[in-house]
């Protein structure tokens, strides 16, 4: 099978395509979705952050605000990576591209199990999740 696969993805959206033969037209063929990035931080935890009071009368927060939406961005790119390695293992594709927004990529570089790594062939840096299919098609190498 010369069947390649195509992620576009960031912290909220992943889209992935099919490409049949190394000239074809791009087919979206699964769309993940992740609204919890879209949320404020104060939105994805049920109560506010513990104090520390050390030292003096002085107190600050526990905890990281940023800590919980880099989590959800984890969470999300475990699930794009599994998705994808559920085609891998399936036979559907022996390539794969991956075009995500910058601070998204290295966490799918970090979920994705050695077998799936393998079949990366290209990884661009660019948040095309919203781009049509022109575009996508675009950035990628003429031969897929």
């Amino acid at each position: 099978m010369d069947a390649a696969w195509v992620v576009v993805a960031d912290t909220s959206r992943a889209r992935i395509f099919s490409v049949e033969n190394a000239f074809s037209p791009l087919v979206e063929i699964q769309t993940l979705s992740h609204p919890e990035a879209r949320l404020h931080s104060g939105d994805l935890v049920s109560d506010r952050p513990g104090r520390d009071r050390s030292n003096g009368s002085r107190s600050h927060d526990v905890g990281h605000m940023a800590e919980i939406k880099h989590d959800e961005a984890v969470r999300f790119a475990s699930e794009v990576c599994a998705a994808l390695e559920t085609g891998r293992a399936r036979g559907h594709f022996n390539k794969l591209h991956v075009i995500a927004a910058p601070s998204f990529l290295g966490l799918l570089r970090k979920q994705q199990p050695q077998p799936l790594q393998k079949m990366v062939a290209t990884e661009i840096s660019k948040n095309l999740t919203c781009k049509d299919l022109e575009t996508i098609r675009s950035n990628l190498p003429h031969r897929l």
